[in-house]
């Protein structure tokens, strides 16, 4: 009976020091409804590189009109 017990005991303080000291959760976004993006974008997926690459061949053929 002790053994039950202690096994009881130690799953529970296993628990509490998961739920302390283990990953992180996002709790903010559980309920959302559009996926967390894991991995950066590509850069022919990333809006503001393409904008940014836009702007330089924009530069560049004014500079090169002038």
């Amino acid at each position: 009976m002790i053994y039950v017990l202690a096994a009881i005991g130690a799953l529970t303080v296993a628990a509490l020091m998961w739920r302390a000291f283990g990953p992180v959760r996002d709790t903010a976004n559980e309920g959302a409804s559009t996926p967390r993006r894991a991995a950066p974008l590509a850069p022919d997926d990333d809006p503001e590189f393409l904008r940014r690459l836009d702007e330089q061949q924009r530069n560049k053929n004014d500079r090169d009109q002038d």
